[in-house]
């Protein structure tokens, strides 16, 4: 079984009114879970043991008595996380001085990208670089922070002679999703995996024939009913780090795990192709002055 309160936090765009209760106190209290009978539960979050039950099992949990379990040995590791960052918790308060913010951001982001990494699905991953390797023709669409990591993906591939674009506009981004066929490879990045204009693209090229990728936190989202190959991040959010911030650190990891994955199967052509593109630009780079003495 995964990390149970990632599991929690990737669960929630999916769960009913009685279900986000229960996993949203778990969240912020695992101890409701671990010092409490399922009854108390259910009572705190206002609702019945039997929910509670079911709500366990949807998860992928035996039951409550392997839930409560699973949600004490990830509250462990988190500790043990904190401690090693010197960082009380993960949120930022007001009043927290600069050492603090700085500790508290260092451990939300090494968290982020060592989640990410240890649950990735790496079949699924060279399963989407085969795909991207081979395509004769590549869509990136990203909108808000996401359109950042897209940006980057995009300038990646590009340099090592794959034909990728990216699209600010959301309506090119839906005019080439609907130009894409066989053979050609859509990949959408959204943090939340709810953004229209993503979803709107991704199913658009998907219908005209196109492999599709999706980048998202909540592998529930309803990206993910249009990915071929679904890949996920596990970024946290809180006060101050909403998605616009909280995302991006994972996104970017997992974009390279993608790339350097892409370039290591094209390894010869890639090699040449970065030398060409490093040297192209070494005319725009201001001369180094040379030492007086």
């Amino acid at each position: 079984m995964a990390n149970a309160l990632l599991t929690l936090r990737q669960a929630l765009p999916g769960l009913s009114a009685a279900e986000s209760r229960i996993a949203r106190a778990v969240i912020d209290d695992p101890l409701l879970v671990v010092d409490r009978t399922i009854s108390q539960l259910a009572s705190i979050c206002d609702t019945s043991a039997g929910t509670v039950a079911r709500f366990c099992q949807k998860l992928g949990f035996a039951g409550f008595r392997e839930f409560r379990v699973e949600v004490a040995a990830a509250a462990s590791r988190e500790q043990s996380e904190r401690d090693r960052f010197a960082v009380a918790d993960g949120e930022i308060g007001r009043t927290d001085c600069a050492e603090e913010v700085v500790a508290k951001i260092a451990y939300q982001e090494v968290l982020a990208i060592e989640e990410t990494a240890k649950s990735l699905d790496l079949v699924t991953l060279d399963r989407a670089v085969g795909a991207i390797a081979g395509a004769g023709r590549i869509d990136i669409y990203g909108f808000g922070s996401s359109g950042l990591t897209a940006q980057d993906l995009q300038q990646k591939l590009y340099r090592i002679g794959l034909s990728a674009t990216y699209f600010a506009d959301t309506h090119l981004a839906v005019a080439s999703a609907a130009l894409q066929k066989p053979g050609g490879v859509a990949i959408a990045i959204s943090h939340s995996g709810l953004t229209f204009e993503t979803n709107h693209a991704l199913e658009v090229a998907r219908l005209a024939g196109a492999t599709t990728v999706g980048v998202t936190n909540f592998p529930d989202s309803p990206l993910a009913a249009h990915c071929d190959f679904l890949l996920t991040t596990q970024a946290r959010e809180n006060r101050y780090r909403s998605g616009a911030m909280s995302s991006r650190i994972a996104q970017l990891a997992l974009v390279d795990f993608l790339f350097v994955r892409i370039a290591q199967s094209m390894y010869d052509d890639v090699t040449e192709a970065l030398r060409r593109t490093y040297e192209a630009v070494q005319h725009r780079r201001l001369p180094v002055a040379e030492s007086g003495e």
